[in-house]
């Protein structure tokens, strides 16, 4: 081969591949309906949130989550819940009372009426966006501690609480989920911080519209024996959310093996959004095919018989 042609052949080949980097091909959809949220691929599609969904529904994504669904138009919101119905893909979770969700002393647990019933005023409130964009869940945080109120009773006020809710969120078929938020890295005075102490407060509310959301990131910083823990609760467990430790990013970015925990989330018979909640440990284009890619492979488990 001459020189010349050797030299041609091979800037081809570099501008093949920088092309394949740059327009990644259309992939299978995975076996778990995982569930990116806005901004995380506006590299690859800097139109907007219709462009992401679209792109990620190519890349075989079969699930899409967007906690600032509260604050956008609605005629916005009806165009994201049918561009991701168009797809074929699931809606997953729009936030519900972040206003309440973060005071201190909490709205749930300091048993002031005023504070109750602000905070079930955002839950009437989610259920028109909720049926605007086709979504039968949404996040929800019990709150902050009340540092002047014995722990027995602030369990007794987000009890009453979330029972009232349930009443307005059950004849519509919606449901509200509560993580255990980590209080070592993230949420210091956080109520309800570990999965069995969550756990225990779904059985105390015993109703369809409230469960527990089960965050892989979370639940690995406050306790660890992840797959353990999910089966203890699987009953209550009512949305699933990944993100590595430390550094909240892409599975396989830290210590946490996610092909076993998603073979075990996909053999327990979960089948709702696995919402990837979490960061981007490289950046631009080249960042978001690592973020497919490591979905990918924690995807790629051997199906066996389901538990």
């Amino acid at each position: 081969m001459e020189r010349r042609e050797f030299l041609l052949g091979t800037a081809a080949a570099l501008a093949a591949s920088r092309t394949a980097l740059a327009a990644p091909a259309k992939r299978t959809t995975m076996k778990l309906k995982y569930g990116p949220h806005p901004g995380m691929f506006k590299a690859h599609a800097p139109g907007g949130v219709l462009d992401e969904i679209k792109f990620c529904a190519d890349q075989g994504f079969r699930g899409w989550e967007d906690n600032g669904m509260k604050g956008r138009p609605p005629e916005e919101q009806e165009k994201i819940g049918k561009e991701v119905a168009k797809h074929g893909m699931e809606m997953g979770i729009i936030l519900m009372n972040r206003e309440t969700g973060f005071r201190t002393p909490g709205a749930l647990t300091s048993g002031k009426a005023e504070d109750r019933d602000a905070f079930l005023k955002e839950v009437r409130d989610i259920v028109d966006i909720a049926k605007r964009v086709n979504t039968k869940v949404m996040t929800s945080l019990v709150g902050n501690i009340d540092p002047k109120l014995p722990l027995g009773y602030q369990f007794a006020n987000v009890t009453d609480c979330l029972r009232r809710a349930s009443d307005i969120l059950e004849p519509h078929g919606l449901v509200m989920v509560f993580e255990p938020l980590n209080i070592y890295e993230n949420h210091p005075g956080f109520f309800v911080h570990t999965n069995p102490e969550m756990y225990a407060l779904m059985k105390a509310v015993r109703s369809p519209s409230c469960k527990l959301l089960y965050d892989f990131y979370h639940s690995q910083i406050s306790e660890g024996h992840l797959l353990y823990n999910f089966d203890r609760c699987f009953d209550e467990i009512g949305y699933v959310q990944t993100g590595d430790v430390p550094g909240r990013k892409e599975p396989g970015t830290g210590e946490t093996n996610y092909r076993n925990c998603m073979q075990r989330v996909f053999e327990k018979g979960y089948t709702g959004v696995v919402g990837m909640e979490h960061g981007m440990a490289g950046q631009g284009k080249a960042g978001e095919m690592a973020v497919i890619q490591a979905y990918r492979d924690a995807d790629n488990f051997p199906v066996t018989k389901k538990t």
